[in-house]
C-alpha cells in the first residue's frame, strides 16, 4: 500500500501482515524457522538472496545470514538504509567467523549475534 493510495504505510491492513521480514541467506532449512517466527508476529517473509533494488518501507526487519552472505557485508548498512529505510537490521554467523561478525559491527549493524543467540531469541526476536 502507498500514500498515493490514501492508506497509511504506518497502519497495518485489515487483511495482511503488518510488515515483512527479509531473511537474506541460502539456509533453506533454517528460513523455515525463520518464517516461523515472522509470522507468529504477524509479519510477512521473504527469503532472498540481496536487498530489494526499490526501496520497500514494508520490510521492518532485514536478517543478514553472515554464514552465507558475508560478501554482502561491505556497504551494507547504507544499502539497507537506501531500500529498507524503516528496517531494523540484524546479523548472525557462527561464533567462531570472528571476522564476519566483526565486520558486520564495523558496518553499523544495530544487532550482531552468534548464531546461538539468534536462535535463542527467535522466538521473540520480531515481536
Amino acid at each position: 500500500m502507498s500514500e498515493a493510495n490514501g492508506s497509511d504505510p504506518d497502519t497495518a491492513a485489515d487483511n495482511g501482515p503488518a510488515g515483512v521480514v527479509l531473511f537474506l541467506s541460502g539456509d533453506l532449512m533454517f528460513a523455515s524457522r525463520v518464517r516461523g517466527a515472522a509470522e507468529a508476529a504477524d509479519l510477512g517473509f521473504r527469503l532472498a538472496g540481496d536487498l530489494p533494488g526499490e526501496t520497500d518501507s514494508s520490510i521492518r526487519h532485514v536478517v543478514l545470514d553472515l554464514s552465507t552472505r558475508a560478501k554482502l557485508i561491505s556497504g551494507f548498512r547504507e544499502r539497507c538504509r537506501q531500500a529498507c529505510p524503516r528496517a531494523n537490521v540484524i546479523a548472525y554467523g557462527p561464533h567462531v567467523q570472528t571476522q564476519n561478525l566483526t565486520a558486520a559491527r564495523g558496518e553499523g549493524i544495530e544487532a550482531v549475534l552468534t548464531r546461538g543467540q539468534f536462535d535463542a531469541k527467535l522466538s521473540s526476536l520480531f515481536a
